[in-house]
């Protein structure tokens, strides 16, 4: 009998436990903009990578406005001195005539350290095709620009996961007339070739930009961006190979790009616009929360990033440090890229 009590107890323990860490003990202990004095107009999709231990790199796109032909890939290092002044380390030029915009970077650095920087190159979106470099040093020289092949996009927006295996999975999408369409790639030799694989091909929702969170029973889960007012799901039981059907989250979305990150505890958590699509495109993007989940199903904010009317607060990137910190980059009102840590008391 008590046996039984002691059970009943730890259950009621442990419940008030993930209630304390789903809800309240959540700090943000630092936030700054990253760029001192802007070489560019506008700026937007970040990326951040924790490339040595306890060394970050951010990167996004930056130029007159996004889609403009001088628009390329910036980069900044974060140091003693704060974060260095941005370097360009990726551009769309073709030839002395031919030029195109860069889009969405992101870094990845993989188990052999190797760090990868993936973006893309195109007139828009819809004719756009992804382009990857490596660097073996932690981003002071680079790898000659490769253009990944016909149909491989690399990630999209939101970084890669490597499984135990070694191999990796980058999240992806596409976006045409006949509709929007998140996929993985799959790579088992350290990203020299990919497998193209489908989430949900005959679902009628429009989803793009998926995040990958992982569980500790093998299961995994993809959060994507949609255009019909929530953050969408699916899921896997093998691994990544196949997917089961879309369906809606609890978490709002205005059509607005998020990311997730599967936390060392085994937690997840996100960053997204909790709103819905309003009479302007920018009226969803004002308000930027982190919401965590201990089984991917419900979710609870525990922090408010930007609390904000009119302005863009968007796209963001998270990754959990070595340390346990949490690093958050986004774009902030298209001027500037935001970093914050937050910390879990």
């Amino acid at each position: 009998m008590q046996r039984k009590k002691t059970g009943i107890l730890s259950g009621i323990l442990l419940f008030a436990v993930m209630a304390a860490y789903g809800q309240s003990g959540w700090e943000k202990t630092k936030e700054e903009l990253i760029v001192d004095h802007a070489p560019f107009q506008q700026c937007h999709a970040s990326t951040i990578v924790e490339y040595q231990k306890g060394k970050l790199m951010a990167a996004w796109f930056g130029g007159s406005h996004e889609g403009g032909k001088d628009v390329v890939i910036w980069a900044s290092v974060l140091g003693k001195n704060g974060w260095s002044a941005p370097q360009t380390v990726a551009d769309g030029i073709v030839n002395d005539t031919l030029r195109y915009p860069c889009w969405n970077p992101v870094l990845f650095m993989d188990k052999a350290q190797v760090l990868h920087l993936f973006y893309k190159v195109g007139p828009n979106p819809r004719e756009w095709w992804g382009m990857t470099k490596i660097s073996a040093d932690g981003g002071t020289t680079w790898s000659a620009t490769e253009r990944l092949p016909d149909g491989i996009l690399g990630p999209i927006k939101n970084k890669p996961v490597q499984l135990a295996d070694g191999s990796i999975l980058a999240p992806s999408s596409t976006e045409s007339s006949r509709g929007w369409r998140a996929h993985l790639e799959h790579s088992a030799d350290g990203g020299r070739s990919w497998q193209f694989i489908p989430i949900d091909t005959a679902g009628s929702y429009d989803v793009i930009q998926p995040s990958i969170l992982q569980y500790a029973d093998g299961r995994m889960q993809v959060l994507c961006r949609s255009k019909q007012g929530h953050v969408m799901q699916a899921w896997s039981d093998d691994k990544g190979l196949h997917w089961g059907q879309l369906s809606a989250t609890t978490l709002l979305n205005p059509n607005s790009g998020t990311d997730a990150v599967t936390l060392r505890d085994g937690w997840q958590l996100i960053v997204y616009n909790p709103d819905i699509p309003g009479k302007q495109w920018y009226n969803g993007r004002a308000k930027l929360n982190v919401a965590v989940s201990k089984d991917g199903n419900t979710w609870n904010d525990v922090a408010i990033l930007e609390n904000g009317t009119r302005e863009e607060y968007s796209y963001p990137a998270v990754i959990q440090t070595r340390d346990g910190k949490i690093h958050i980059t986004y774009t902030y009102d298209r001027k500037n890229i935001k970093h914050v840590v937050l910390e879990h008391n």
